[in-house]
């Protein structure tokens, strides 16, 4: 009689145990779930990643390579000279292109025999691919920057559409995160005026 009762209780607290089981499993699965969605929500609010497509900013970046981009940047900071940024194409709002600040709002913005000059100042640019072949005259309004592309000859930019809202700004190129042997974090040197007025 006992040997009865002590089976049919393993038989009842058998298929409590999976279901327990069962519960905890869906459980952790559900919790992961979650977790995932808050990361992947929390990650894009505050970076995104975007694929360099075309040569307008070489040597600096190449064609193919992956960025890292930081979308809070300019919400603790001003926007540079300098700068490599990503925004939406004023033209196409739904293409997004990456180049290098030249001009804040308010800059004179001239190239004139191969060189740039802002606020009447030669600019110190060791990162370009050649010297600019063409030549122009901008004054950047208020809420606009003025953008070129590393690749001076080759870049559709700010001598060809004008200026850029500021709004346009999706962020700061932070980091190229692909291909592995190109990793590198991205340098934003402050572009110096050399010791040259404008002729």
């Amino acid at each position: 009689m006992e040997t009865l009762n002590q089976e049919t209780q393993a038989e009842e607290v058998k298929p409590v145990e999976e279901k327990t089981n069962w519960a905890r499993f869906l459980l952790d699965v559900v919790e992961t779930v979650v977790l995932a969605v808050v990361l992947f929500i929390g990650i894009n609010a505050v970076s995104a990643r975007v694929r360099v497509d075309g040569i307008s900013m070489q040597p600096t970046l190449e064609d193919g390579e992956f960025l890292l981009v930081n979308k809070l940047s300019y919400f603790f900071g001003d926007v540079q000279r300098g700068d490599i940024i990503v925004f939406h194409f004023p033209l196409n709002p739904q293409e997004e292109l990456i180049k290098r600040v030249i001009g804040l709002p308010g800059d004179h913005v001239v190239v004139r025999n191969n060189q740039v000059y802002v606020n009447d100042q030669l600019l110190d640019e060791p990162y370009i691919a050649q010297a600019p072949l063409y030549y122009g005259d901008w004054v950047v309004t208020e809420g606009h920057l003025f953008v070129l592309g590393d690749n001076r000859n080759n870049s559709n930019d700010s001598k060809d559409w004008g200026m850029l809202p500021e709004e346009n700004v999706v962020g700061k190129a932070v980091l190229i995160y692909w291909p592995p042997p190109m990793w590198d974090v991205i340098e934003h040197p402050e572009v110096l005026a050399a010791q040259q007025d404008l002729p």
